[in-house]
């Protein structure tokens, strides 16, 4: 009798830099608009490392980039977030990672909330 092989696996600790660059190339796979990271590492008050944000034309895209990022991450590095908030209305969904959290708008709902100028302070990556 033939012993069966094990492959072992090495689970590879994903870092919060690779995680973001997963949820920004999530966000492009579906086409969102004016992607923004913000690094709040230097600044003691944040609650976490990064915020990623986009805005999206409509609840149907909001929706569809949401499902993608938490579709990547769960599938290529194992993650699932905490809590994801706002999905059913698709006006504005957060995806809580921990280490990151993800804002994805609809275009009025980023320009109302401006999240940006409420983290002036943040060192900011642009992403076409």
């Amino acid at each position: 009798m033939e012993k069966a092989k094990i492959r072992k696996t090495k689970v590879k600790s994903t870092s919060a830099e690779d995680l973001s660059q997963l949820i920004v190339t999530a966000m492009q796979d579906k086409k969102a608009n004016n992607i923004l990271s913000l690094d709040l590492r230097h600044i003691p008050e944040a609650m976490s490392d990064y915020f990623i944000i986009c805005h999206a034309a409509s609840t149907t895209q909001v929706r569809a980039i949401v499902d993608n990022i938490e579709e990547e991450a769960r599938t290529k590095v194992a993650i699932k977030p905490y809590h994801i908030e706002g999905r059913s209305n698709a006006e504005w969904c957060l995806i809580d990672f921990g280490d990151i959290i993800v804002h994805v708008f609809q275009e009025e709902k980023r320009a109302f909330f401006q999240l940006e100028d409420l983290w002036s302070d943040a060192i900011f990556k642009h992403y076409d």
